[in-house]
């Protein structure tokens, strides 16, 4: 994972839903973790390789993976 760009998942908005963007460029929003695995992979990552809460290649911001409940 070294060299890896890291996915930031921002916090909740109003309706729970969770931006997930690597680098400068949005992928798209999250509603549940499979959401964030799932842009992650299209990202060319292999979602076998890492852990929803590995904080190396994901920062939650707002909460980890656990929350989902808009502000």
């Amino acid at each position: 994972m070294a060299g890896q760009p890291r996915i930031i998942v921002s916090p909740p908005d109003a309706s729970g839903g969770r931006r997930v963007r690597v680098g400068g460029e949005i992928l798209g929003i999250a509603y549940r973790p499979a959401d964030v695995i799932e842009f992650a992979r299209r990202a060319g990552l292999d979602e076998h390789l890492f852990a929803i809460d590995d904080d190396r290649l994901i920062e939650w911001r707002g909460g980890g993976p656990d929350d989902w409940a808009p502000p």
